[in-house]
């Protein structure tokens, strides 16, 4: 089956892009908007509109296959591509890429999805949630080619065993309401929460930790008291965007001290902190968190560790894995480009006994969401995030039915 027509669109994601760097600096919200001038390239706003493109290729049968390129909501942070913006891009796209693609072969996907991951545009390689977008689009078709969901597909290709379907832990995403949305997790029985959005010091992480301490305690307790049944007993997951280095002086010793007294207040719920330290660079972020997971085990402190900022490409998922910066590595979805790229990720961290987050963005699409997640459930992923957007139900609704829908069917095939 070959590519006929490829049409693209401007789309909408699931939440914004916000100037990760300004928040960082003290950027106060107003409303729903912040106050005060953008810090990294690109931006006219410290929060702007999220914006994706979205590709279909029809195919020779008529049928088409959807993929969306979109980017990360903290664009431009931590080393990754710049600001994605529709109207810079769907020229650029229209002009070198849709060319190639009409008349492309899509019964098979891995190689394909190689060849545009890997394409150079005047010496460049394409922005990340080009390349993303592209390989949706192209995953879907190889699916609807052999009449197969995405994740049969991926097995199929990279030699997964053909193991029984299993649903994936899916983890909810609170943005600022951390507490009306915890309840909607609670109540939804999500696998695992909150997130929490803990991205200032100073209001929501506390100078010596205080004010994330009480929200811990506090969420142990609405838990323990929302819960329909004792049997659930979901994960506590909290993303602290560095703040913890920020307040500790990144000194090893102090945070450890400091997660010992969270993994109290958590009991008897597991907690994961994603991202405590960001130093700016890929090279002092992994050796932090290598250290900071090291004596977390040798002090038998059973809180985990989950890699983001600087674990961005596949190269820095192995590197990151390799060294053992963390319990957990996030495989953020758009930063890796490709998803053949996600696929690769995730394997590398099972083989190395690492927990393998399919995470991604609140700033994506259904689209992109429901492929990811797709991988996934191939991949036997630890966990996979709830998206887009972070109003809980949402996110959860759509990679959750996803889920079960694609267990279901892929399963009864296998019967």
């Amino acid at each position: 089956m070959k590519i006929k027509n490829v049409i693209l669109s401007k789309s909408y994601t699931g939440f914004y892009f916000d100037d990760q760097a300004a928040i960082k600096k003290g950027a106060k919200l107003d409303g729903f908007t912040y106050v005060g001038e953008p810090k990294t390239e690109g931006f006219t706003s410290i929060r702007q509109t999220g914006e994706a493109i979205s590709i279909q290729l029809v195919l020779e049968d008529g049928s088409v296959a959807v993929g969306d390129c979109a980017a990360v909501q903290y664009s431009g942070a931590g080393g990754r591509d710049p600001l994605f913006l529709a109207s810079e891009f769907i020229p650029f796209i229209e002009e070198n890429i849709c060319p190639l693609l009409i008349g492309e072969d899509v019964s098979k996907f891995k190689e394909l999805a190689l060849k545009y991951d890997h394409l150079l545009v005047n010496g460049h390689r394409l922005h990340t949630a080009i390349r993303y977008g592209i390989t949706q689009a192209l995953l879907k078709a190889t699916a609807i080619t052999n009449k197969l969901t995405m994740a049969e597909v991926i097995r199929k290709e990279y030699n997964i065993p053909e193991t029984e379907y299993n649903p994936v832990d899916v983890f909810t995403q609170s943005g600022d309401e951390r507490y009306i949305n915890a309840d909607k997790m609670i109540i939804k029985q999500a696998d695992v929460l909150p997130h929490a959005l803990i991205n200032n010091v100073e209001t929501k992480l506390g100078k010596n930790g205080e004010i994330l301490l009480e929200y811990v305690k506090w969420l142990r307790d609405r838990v323990l008291k929302l819960r329909a049944n004792e049997n659930y007993n979901p994960i506590f997951h909290i993303d602290t965007y560095g703040t913890v280095g920020i307040a500790f002086d990144n000194d090893v010793k102090k945070m450890v001290a400091y997660f010992a007294t969270l993994e109290d207040a958590a009991k008897p719920f597991k907690l994961r902190i994603e991202g405590p330290v960001d130093t700016g660079d890929r090279e002092g972020t992994m050796i932090f968190l290598r250290d900071i997971t090291a004596l977390l085990d040798q002090k038998k402190i059973n809180v985990e560790i989950v890699a983001d900022e600087w674990c961005n490409t596949l190269e820095d998922v192995i590197y990151f894995a390799d060294n053992k910066a963390g319990h957990m590595l996030q495989v953020k979805t758009p930063d890796l480009g490709g998803i053949n790229n996600v696929v690769e990720a995730l394997l590398y961290c099972n083989k190395k006994n690492i927990g393998s987050y399919c995470g991604g963005t609140c700033n994506e699409t259904n689209i992109s969401s429901e492929a990811t997640t797709n991988i996934a459930l191939a991949c036997h992923a630890t966990q996979c995030l709830a998206k887009p957007g972070m109003g809980c139900d949402e996110g959860f609704m759509i990679v959750k039915n996803e889920i079960n829908r694609v267990v279901a069917l892929a399963n009864s095939r296998r019967k």
